[in-house]
């Protein structure tokens, strides 16, 4: 329903609930920059400083990546946070959080746990339900295929199907369907998530999508993850076995755990001088990767489409490029 971002307005609208004492939200200190917006102008539209409300959390110095362990000390230690609303998968690093455990933390201290899992719904596997998720948001326009400005996603705990103590933004598609047409000026939500839709959806926007949900039925994504670790773990030991000389003179980096459960099938790839000259290179020679400024380009061999093949000529393709930016 709906996309992204106006999916996380209507979750916090009836999850954030704050008082006096707690009045925090929590997210990654560089998480996605709509997501910053998002809360900063929320907090504002509850009559809260986001220079007070907003807290962030960054890598220790000297990392890329966050550790469990901080985040779950920083839930415990302060006492203000009433959501945590991190990231399924790190846009920037790829670094797949430990969303049960999480979520668990998130509990035990009395916090609301949502999840923005733009950079995860398709790219692994999610037990949303089994981890207690309480909502989680994302958009079906990057691993789900659905081509841009595509339809967003919706999960509410099943604890919540009949929860109606919550306030909510309600509008017609959330009305109950068996009753929607008797044109009551009473709303009577459907239960769960489809309770939040607010209007009908766009019918060029489900049926993109469709047609990608399919094959991902068809394939499974266990079987889509299995076959993702290899293509993954293929890349990193091509890149680090013919790039060696540019690992050993720091002229490339990877930002992404190489522990395959704590990654999807992006690799991060830094180029602390000259990023934008291996990016324009490598879109000369007709390589599809994407830059995020101000010095990485994600690579990501994506299991439904991608082969080992594709792997290699894209190690092949940046090895030649190396040579060129630093003759």
């Amino acid at each position: 329903m709906s996309t992204l971002t106006s999916n996380l307005h209507l979750m916090l609208n009836t999850f954030f609930r704050p008082t006096e004492n707690k009045f925090k939200i929590l997210i990654e200190q560089k998480a996605f920059p709509s997501d910053h917006y998002c809360v900063s102008s929320h907090l504002e539209s509850r009559g809260i400083d986001p220079k007070i409300g907003l807290l962030t959390i960054g890598p220790r110095k000297g990392e890329h990546t966050l550790r469990t362990e901080d985040i779950i000390e920083l839930i415990n230690k302060d006492k203000e946070i009433a959501v945590v609303m991190l990231s399924g998968v790190q846009y920037y690093t790829g670094q797949f959080f430990e969303i049960e455990k999480i979520t668990k933390a998130g509990h035990a201290a009395d916090c609301i746990v949502g999840w923005d899992l733009a950079h995860a719904v398709g790219n692994v596997p999610l037990r949303l339900h089994d981890w207690n998720v309480d909502f989680a948001c994302w958009c079906s326009y990057k691993y789900l295929n659905s081509g841009a400005g595509g339809i967003g996603g919706l999960f509410i705990h099943e604890k919540y199907k009949n929860d109606q103590s919550r306030p909510r933004f309600a509008g017609w598609w959330g009305n109950d369907k068996e009753n929607r047409f008797e044109m009551q000026p009473e709303f009577r939500p459907s239960e769960g998530a489809s309770g939040y839709q607010q209007s009908n959806p766009s019918i060029f926007t489900t049926i993109s999508l469709l047609g990608s949900l399919e094959l991902f039925d068809a394939a499974g994504i266990d079987n889509l993850r299995q076959k993702s670790i290899r293509l993954t773990g293929y890349l990193e030991s091509l890149l680090k076995t013919e790039l060696r000389n540019e690992f050993e003179k720091d002229r490339i980096r990877i930002l992404t755990p190489s522990d395959p459960q704590q990654r999807g099938c992006q690799l991060s790839l830094e180029f602390p001088d000259c990023m934008m000259k291996v990016f324009e290179q490598l879109q000369s020679r007709g390589v599809i990767v994407d830059e995020r400024k101000p010095t990485v380009i994600r690579v990501s061999p994506v299991p439904l489409y991608n082969s080992f093949t594709d792997v290699y000529n894209f190690v092949t393709q940046i090895k030649q490029v190396m040579k060129i930016v630093y003759k």
